[in-house]
């Protein structure tokens, strides 16, 4: 029996500096959208995140592209598979108070991990 070949690749940023929190109300935007699609809705998105998304998501595509060069893929071919937003190291400042205190400050990194794939009913089709 053959094994069907899977057309996936991700992409990974890392240290965002930006708070996952926003990160993740742009993520959900385009979560299960179709690349293309994803790009046009970031593209209008007025959030400082949206370029960065849009850029880890247009590397997975590539890294698709590069890793199946016998394919030939569209962007409307691809769809975002897994897209997720966690946590990274937390950069401690202070904040100089009155009366010699300090108030911490704490700037919130990300790490953006998009995988993009095929579309299934597509694969299903080819499999027939």
């Amino acid at each position: 029996m053959e094994q069907a070949e899977i057309f996936e690749a991700r992409a990974i940023q890392k240290y965002l500096r930006i708070a996952p929190r926003k990160v993740r109300l742009v993520v959900d935007t385009v979560r299960g959208d179709n690349v293309e699609q994803a790009l046009a809705k970031l593209s209008f998105t007025n959030k400082k995140a949206a370029p960065f998304v849009a850029k880890v998501i247009k590397s997975a595509a590539a890294n698709l592209r590069d890793q199946h060069e016998e394919e030939s893929f569209d962007d409307e071919d691809l769809v975002i598979k897994h897209i997720a937003v966690d946590e990274g190291p937390t950069l401690k400042r202070i904040q100089p108070a009155p009366m010699g205190r300090a108030h911490p400050i704490r700037k919130r990194t990300s790490h953006v991990t998009v995988v993009v794939g095929k579309k299934e009913e597509e694969l299903e089709s080819e499999t027939d």
